[in-house]
Formats: structure tokens, C-alpha cells, sequence
């Protein structure tokens, strides 16, 4: 589990593709990670990923097709940034929202709106089928990040992003036409689902 407060930006060093089915990325964080070793778990672009190798600063892994299918991240190669969050421990904060690292959708930005006091207004693309489960004042992860809904339209929603968000993440870089990784917040999605439930027994019932 994450939180979608974003740690640093990393740089992908490579991209192997092993077979038809599994890609090997690999990304490269600038320092030894000595909390980390095989098995642990981080957030790359809100990509919940098993890390398979460690060989001093740079941490691999496996990707399946299915997760290739469902992500940005097939759209990878050396030398991109990417979001980078190491999974929450027992006792942490959760500083931002619960996030699972398990990607619904992939969104595209439509449009970056630059504010005059250095902040930005992003409007992405959504399939109608998710617009239920986003609301203004909600949460929801981009590429891992974890911002608040500004605005929703029925196939697009709005987020602002401060100047330190576009610093530290790499929504900075983000222009229309880009594609997001985009995670509904999981407690909305269990409310939405759980009144639908309660709704359609009550139809069944009359």
C-alpha cells in the first residue's frame, strides 16, 4: 500500500523486453537503496512492482503483459523519469490518500492551464464508466500522485497542482496528448459499489 506522496523522481537505465509476455525495467535512483532488496515493493508511476534485482543504485522488474496492457508504463524507455514511492510500513502517516498501485485506467491530459501564481489546472480524460466514482474535494492518484479533484465533467476531471508537485513529480513535464496512470480512490469505489448494492435490492424488493 502507498500513500501517493511521491518520494523523488528516477531515471529509467533500461528496458528489456524477455519475452512476449514480460518487459525487465530497470531505474537507476542515484543512491544505494539499502532498505530495499528483492521482493520489496514500490510505487512506479503508481504501478504497484516487485523489485527482482538489486545491483547497487539501480532496482529491476518484471512486468507482465497484463500490467504492460493496463499502464504507461509500456510506453517506457531509457533515459524517461518516473514517479518513485517506496510501499507504507506500520506506524507511518498516511500523509496523502490510501493507494493500492493498482492502475484502473490510463487517462489523457487534455489540457494544462498555467496559473499566474505558478500553479496549473490539468484536465483529464476519462471513460465515462469511471466519472461515478470522482467528485470535487475527492482523491485520486495520477501517474501516483495523490491530488484532489478540482472538477468533473462526464468524461474528464480537473486537478490543481502547486508548485512543488510539479517539482518534485513529473506531472511537471505533463502536456496535452500525454498519457497518466490514473488510480480511483479505493474507498469511493467500495461506497459507490456498496449503495448500488443496497439500491438493487431495494428495487428487487417493490
Amino acid at each position: 500500500m502507498f500513500t501517493g506522496i511521491v518520494e523523488c523522481q528516477v531515471s529509467v537505465s533500461r528496458v528489456v523486453r524477455e519475452d512476449s509476455r514480460c518487459v525487465r525495467l530497470s531505474v537507476k535512483l542515484g543512491s544505494p537503496a539499502e532498505d530495499l532488496s528483492i521482493g520489496s515493493s514500490v510505487a512506479i508511476n503508481g504501478v504497484c512492482l516487485t523489485i527482482t534485482e538489486v545491483n547497487g543504485d539501480e532496482l529491476s522488474f518484471d512486468i507482465m503483459l497484463e500490467t504492460l496492457n493496463r499502464t504507461n508504463l509500456s510506453m517506457l524507455s531509457a533515459g524517461d523519469m518516473v514517479n518513485f514511492e517506496r510501499s507504507l510500513r506500520a506506524g507511518e502517516p498516511i500523509e496523502g490518500h490510501i493507494v493500492l498501485g493498482h492502475v484502473d485506467f490510463v487517462g489523457e491530459v487534455r489540457e494544462v492551464r498555467e496559473l499566474a501564481d505558478g500553479s496549473r489546472e490539468m484536465w483529464i480524460k476519462t471513460p465515462r464508466e469511471y466519472a461515478v466514482y470522482l467528485a470535487p474535494k475527492g482523491s485520486v492518484a495520477v501517474d501516483g500522485v495523490s491530488l484532489t479533484i478540482v472538477d468533473v465533467q462526464d468524461e474528464a476531471f480537473m486537478v490543481a497542482l502547486i508548485p512543488h508537485t510539479l517539482e518534485v513529480t513529473t506531472l511537471g513535464r505533463k502536456k496535452p496528448g500525454d498519457k497518466l496512470n490514473i488510480e480511483i480512490d479505493v474507498i469511493a469505489r467500495y461506497v459507490y459499489n456498496a449503495v448500488k448494492a443496497i439500491m438493487n435490492k431495494n428495487k428487487k424488493e417493490d
